[in-house]
């Protein structure tokens, strides 16, 4: 559903993201791994549109996002690292303003938008205004709404930032139930334990390259090769240094 070919972004001279190629299938949850600045949210922005490479093609269930922005945009959600919501709407208002940005209205919308707000847990909070929410609430309330229009992709930036345990959880149990309907997804994260639980594949990026992808056992082999965890594979690949080397 997601077909990334070749695909380069720089700002200037810097290059963000270097001739990258990926796919992510039907009913996959695609786990994108890396280091702050490795090149995790140029590439997700440049998938859902919101920035142009350079070079290359993106493919949004074979539609080019390039040729037919609209087109592909109508079947993606997209939930973004920094979950914006208008302060003086309520979580409800905001995802009625979703609604119609999707042109959807009617029952059906209320319905829906009754269901998703019993699936994240936002009961009453959803019908107070968005300034007097927390950072997870925010989270919460963005990501009821990049399922609103029942998207075949999901594209997340760091889902689990703000969440407490019981919501990271529950956005989890949200997340694998998606892929089992079928749900493309790829999935922005830097905590390598999350991808691990629930990510049928990783893809390691850093300084804009792609490093590695593999299933979470074809990666732990190449580990145990190494005589390595996982996290310190990531950490070799990546060039991260940990406390063993900080100095006296």
């Amino acid at each position: 559903m997601i077909k990334i070919e070749g695909v380069t972004k720089k700002f200037g001279e810097l290059v963000a993201v270097d001739n990258l190629t990926l796919s992510v299938s039907e009913g996959e949850i695609f786990g994108f791994l890396g280091p702050n600045g490795a090149g995790k949210t140029t590439t997700i922005k440049m998938i859902v549109g919101l920035l142009r490479p350079n070079s290359g093609n993106i493919l949004i269930g074979g539609i080019d996002i390039r040729k037919e922005p609209e087109k592909a945009k109508s079947i993606i959600g997209y939930i973004p690292d920094n979950p914006y919501i208008y302060d003086r709407l309520t979580g409800r208002e905001f995802l009625y303003l979703t609604a119609g940005l999707h042109n959807l209205a009617g029952d059906n919308v209320r319905r829906k938008i009754d269901q998703l707000f019993e699936l994240f847990n936002i009961g009453e909070w959803g019908d107070g205004y968005a300034g007097g929410y927390s950072h997870g609430m925010r989270q919460k309330i963005v990501m009821a709404s990049a399922l609103l229009h029942n998207p075949k992709v999901l594209v997340i930036d760091e889902p689990m930032v703000g969440l407490d345990p019981q919501s990271q959880r529950l956005v989890k149990d949200i997340f694998l139930l998606l892929a089992r309907r079928g749900v493309s997804i790829l999935m922005s994260t830097h905590t390598l334990a999350v991808a691990e639980e629930i990510c049928t594949r990783i893809g390691i990026i850093h300084k804009g390259r792609l490093l590695v992808v593999g299933t979470n056992e074809e990666l732990t082999e190449s580990a145990r090769s190494k005589s390595m965890t996982l996290e310190d594979y990531f950490l070799h690949l990546t060039g991260e240094r940990h406390a063993a080397f900080l100095p006296e």
